[in-house]
């Protein structure tokens, strides 16, 4: 148990002093199992192939987790990623020769001390990690300069780094995550970002009504509590291992994973966010439901989200969604243009 109770998880991220080894053995000792036998597993399913393709069986495996030795090539090959890589060879390269604009380059490198402090890799003596992880920012920010960079990407792209040891790799993730995987959440007016908070409190409101009332009476906005849950997509949120067994179905099935997590979290803990009697106390609570034993057996929490919140049907989403944008832009339509 020597490394389970070491100071730094096995992604270089420093635990904090109040972290809950006991909480955490506990959790290991069933889970470890549950990893040699997924990783056994994995090794049959993708024996024999160069590619992971989609079908109900790599579905169901991803759901119960992607063996982090088989982690990136997965996600690169369930996501499209690697067919992007391959089919444009010299596109990032040739990006990383051309200049950005001063301002977006300076938003990028200050950014990148800001990058995970508490990760032994990221360290100010790791160079080659933060200089990937400005490279791929450089490039992305001139690939979609509609996006350009903002905060929160800097995080998102360092764990790709982490995880599939490859900027190139990480790059091509990172593209297809934004514009193939998760809403708008990076534009400038932060538009798709207000979308989904408002899904998320119409989803509240239908699964979890006393609990939406009281969140409304106590004058608690959805954007208090969800903004760094769906910008970082859970980083510094959830526990690593939680995180990417998230990731593996986002890169799979889409950003309503990112709604089953919320909606999750919150049915998990209704009893103490109703307890809250007012605002400050209920902003306490909010805080507290993301660090707890629940979130940190990521395999029981991912049985959870897709069991506890009940249906998602995407036609659901796609009309709340509507409805949202609506609201938030009543001057224009469904496709976005002025009525």
């Amino acid at each position: 148990m020597s490394t389970i109770r070491s100071p730094v998880d096995e992604y270089g991220f420093k635990r904090p002093d109040d972290f809950d080894y006991e909480s955490y053995e506990h959790f290991m000792s069933n889970y470890l199992r549950v990893l040699a036998r997924r990783a056994s597993r994995w090794k049959k399913f993708i024996k024999g192939t160069s590619k992971v393709k989609k079908s109900r069986k790599a579905k169901r495996f991803v759901r119960k987790g992607v063996p982090a030795e088989q982690r990136g090539q997965v996600w690169m090959d369930i996501c499209g990623a690697r067919k992007r890589k391959k089919r444009n060879p010299y596109y990032y390269k040739e990006l990383l020769k051309t200049d950005l604009d001063e301002l977006v380059e300076h938003s990028i490198t200050t950014d990148i001390d800001r990058t995970f402090p508490e990760n032994i890799h990221f360290g100010p003596s790791q160079q080659d990690l933060r200089k990937s992880l400005y490279n791929v920012l450089h490039v992305y920010a001139l690939h979609n300069s509609r996006i350009g960079y903002c905060q929160g990407l800097n995080y998102i792209t360092g764990l790709l780094i982490l995880i599939v040891k490859d900027e190139e790799s990480a790059f091509w993730l990172l593209d297809v995550l934004l514009s193939k995987r998760i809403p708008d959440y990076y534009a400038k007016d932060m538009l798709g970002l207000q979308v989904e908070q408002e899904v998320l409190s119409e989803l509240v409101k239908l699964k979890m009504p006393e609990l939406h009332a009281h969140i409304e009476s106590a004058g608690l906005s959805y954007s208090i509590f969800s903004t760094k849950w769906f910008i970082c997509l859970f980083i510094d949120v959830l526990p690593i291992e939680t995180i990417l067994r998230i990731w593996d179905c986002l890169f799979y099935e889409g950003s309503k994973i990112l709604l089953r997590v919320s909606l999750t979290l919150l049915a998990l803990h209704e009893s103490e966010l109703l307890a809250a009697k007012d605002f400050p106390q209920l902003c306490n609570a909010m805080k507290g439901i993301t660090q707890t034993p629940s979130t940190m057996d990521c395999h029981s929490f991912m049985t959870n989200c897709f069991e506890l919140p009940g249906s998602l049907p995407i036609r659901l989403i796609k009309k709340l969604r509507q409805d949202a944008l609506k609201k938030l832009r009543p001057e224009e339509n469904g496709n976005g243009r002025p009525t």
